[in-house]
């Protein structure tokens, strides 16, 4: 009899979890603090926002996959505004990776 119950109580809790998903948008304009190139299949940078539209755990590290169609051009541009002072905002697409990460998918680049 408690197993129906558990199946009840663990449905319910999957609907929860899908409302408190991460949202997308653009951050505003900062300059570049970190980038990190890693060995995994992405790299990861640090941008002092104020305001994330993520909901993801970190409000300050963001990340794009290798593989990712133009992520070359956007790392080209992130080093781009380190080497420069330039400021940059990127739009984070509402997806976390497991540290908390927001993944983006386009940057902006500002004097």
């Amino acid at each position: 009899m408690k197993k129906p119950l558990y199946i009840l109580l663990g449905a319910i809790a999957l609907m929860l979890t899908s409302t408190v998903d991460a949202r997308s948008g653009w951050t505003e304009y900062v300059q570049v603090i970190e980038l990190v190139p890693t060995s995994r299949h992405y790299y990861k940078f640090r941008l002092p926002v104020k305001d994330n539209p993520s909901s993801c755990r970190d409000k300050t590290w963001f990340y794009q996959n290798y593989g990712t169609t133009g992520s070359d051009k956007i790392y080209d541009a992130l080093m781009e505004s380190i080497k420069s002072g330039l400021r940059i905002r990127v739009y984070v697409t509402g997806i976390c990776n497991v540290h908390g990460h927001s993944e983006i998918s386009s940057i902006s680049l500002v004097r």
